[in-house]
């Protein structure tokens, strides 16, 4: 049986690449956010810029979770 140790590191694992995934999704999105805003679209623009705080307030709590796992 794993030890709770190794859980959390597996646990901690997974988190770091959702982190990663968080940080891939937010730079899309800003790409995207760019690309729109040059066109115009500012309700579409403001949605994404919206999306970014969401994805920026979520890699917070991720980063924050992924510490506390690795100090235990």
């Amino acid at each position: 049986m794993p030890s709770n140790l190794d859980s959390n590191i597996a646990t901690a694992d997974a988190l770091t690449l959702l982190l990663h995934n968080q940080h891939a999704l937010g730079a899309a999105i800003e790409e995207i956010t760019h690309w729109i805003s040059g066109d115009g679209a500012d309700i579409a623009a403001d949605n994404a810029v919206a999306a970014l705080g969401t994805l920026d307030a979520n890699a917070k709590a991720i980063t924050d979770a992924i510490m506390r796992l690795r100090l235990c």
